[in-house]
């Protein structure tokens, strides 16, 4: 098992920055992809970004060029987001893929508002 924890979240105005952070416990080791995931009131969970265990990285469009995922180590997955708007409020969940099965954290709320 895969337990991963969010923080960073909080309330930012619009252009601002936020840095989520994750942190992986338990059965850390040959976790392929961490990565970041939001859900939006009302819409779908979409991914943000994510980083693979060689450093490849995935950003959705409409985050491209405003945020950026780094894994320093095994166990924490950071997400630097910049230039904030108000469609990034949403829930920002951290996700594990080990061995084709997918970990969840709890999530942690972000709001972009004036």
């Amino acid at each position: 098992q895969v337990q991963l924890v969010e923080s960073g979240g909080g309330l930012v105005q619009p252009g601002g920055s936020l840095r989520l952070s994750c942190a992986a416990s338990g059965m850390i080791f040959s976790i392929n992809v961490l990565g970041w995931y939001r859900q939006a009131p009302g819409k779908e969970r979409e991914l943000v970004a994510s980083i693979t265990s060689g450093g490849s990285t995935k950003y959705a469009d409409s985050v491209k060029g405003r945020c950026a995922i780094s894994r320093p180590n095994i166990t924490n997955v950071f997400l630097q987001m910049t230039s904030l708007k108000l469609e990034d409020t949403a829930v920002y969940y951290c996700n594990g893929l080990r061995y084709g099965v997918q970990y969840w954290g709890k999530g942690t709320q972000v709001t972009v508002s004036s």
